[in-house]
């Protein structure tokens, strides 16, 4: 069976490493010459719309799938009228627009917090009107690990703020989001298989919590110590389950929730494999990239019951000192083959214990050694 994966990087080299000892073939289309899923499988170096790329890509291909949101639409629509791509192309547009997003969730009785989309310098006043500050101003479009997003604090008149970084995201469509106060951050990642005969399959894995530093993830945790007694844990599983059979979707979906002392909030999807399910590789029966792979190849999923306790770290700009890292008991290092740069992520730590108790030590030894350039 040959695989399609839009996107070389890592996340399409995971899916690699976890598809090939199942008897996967892997092709990627992907621009960059030297990308870390370069030698998981045949790389059709172009760019996402070419259209003789994508006729090399699509030639003989079993179904498409990708490893990034930001697939451009044209080129989700043209693959899936000539094959079988999962997530669906709706799935992916929802995920492009934050509007789009966030009323899609309010829709499902997915709680959200206050928006309003923002076009035009016109629309500035009676936007601030109806989400007044403290808030959060997003381009509706593209952004990721921090990147395209101003929090802003009441300082005067809030029109005039909203305007001032509105002007520095470029003057392009936004969101303006009512700030929420919330103690932790939280995702739930899931997968949906269709079984024939027999509707749809869903499984969860345990509710990850998550800290970011600079806007990029830095720790996941699962399962999540703010979830004490699986309450959100329900909650989240009930919101995903009512996304997914929504958008019949096929495959691994992430779901990040803001933790609130009214409940859950949610914050946004990412219709793929996710940065806080890495554990799984290591922490679980069955890893998110291989029941990705399951999922939208029809397969019976995999298992996802934790092997214990799991802690993930993200390593950021500088390549580690492996050898230190090693040296922990029980750490698993995963590189993607990346040269160091400043914000790029190189790799992952993961840590698997019986008990979160059993992590502490080695986590904050890890925590230590773990220098991020960003």
């Amino acid at each position: 069976m040959k695989i399609g994966v839009v996107g070389g990087g890592q996340l399409g080299r995971m899916l690699g490493l976890a598809g090939l000892p199942l008897g996967f073939q892997f092709r990627f289309l992907e621009p960059a010459a030297d990308c870390p899923a370069a030698r998981l499988g045949e790389i059709i170096r172009a760019p996402y719309d070419d259209l003789d790329g994508l006729e090399r890509f699509a030639q003989d291909l079993s179904f498409a799938t990708y490893e990034f949101e930001n697939v451009p639409a044209e080129t989700a629509q043209w693959l899936s009228e000539r094959l079988v791509l999962a997530p669906t192309a709706r799935a992916l547009a929802i995920a492009q627009d934050r509007i789009a997003e966030k009323t899609t969730f309010r829709d499902l009785a997915i709680p959200v917090q206050n928006f309003i989309g923002i076009s035009s310098a016109n629309e500035i006043d009676a936007a601030v009107r109806k989400v007044p500050l403290p808030a959060v101003l997003k381009t509706r479009r593209l952004g990721y690990d921090g990147k395209g997003q101003r929090v802003l604090r009441t300082n005067g008149d809030d029109a005039v703020t909203v305007r001032t970084a509105w002007n520095e995201l470029g003057r392009v469509p936004c969101i303006l989001e009512s700030f929420v106060d919330f103690s932790a951050e939280v995702s739930m990642i899931a997968v949906r298989a269709r079984a024939p005969g027999h509707g749809s399959v869903i499984a969860f894995y345990q509710l990850t919590q998550n800290e970011h530093r600079h806007g990029i993830l830095w720790k996941s945790q699962a399962p999540a110590p703010c979830d004490r007694d699986g309450q959100l844990a329900d909650a989240a599983q009930k919101y995903v389950r009512a996304l997914l059979e929504s958008l019949d979707y096929v495959g691994v979906i992430a779901v990040e929730f803001f933790v609130t002392p009214s409940g859950l909030v949610a914050n946004e999807m990412a219709p793929r494999v996710h940065n806080s399910g890495h554990w799984t590789i290591d922490g679980a029966v069955t890893s998110q990239f291989e029941n990705h792979l399951r999922a939208v190849g029809s397969m019976p999923l995999g298992s996802t019951e934790c092997k214990g306790s799991s802690v993930m770290i993200n390593l950021v700009g500088r390549a580690p000192i492996t050898s230190r890292i090693m040296e922990i008991s029980g750490a698993k290092l995963h590189l993607y083959g990346k040269g160091a740069r400043t914000g790029r992520k190189l790799g992952h730590v993961t840590l698997t214990g019986p008990t979160a108790k059993t992590l502490e030590a080695a986590t904050a030894e890890l925590e230590k050694i773990v220098v991020w350039d960003v």
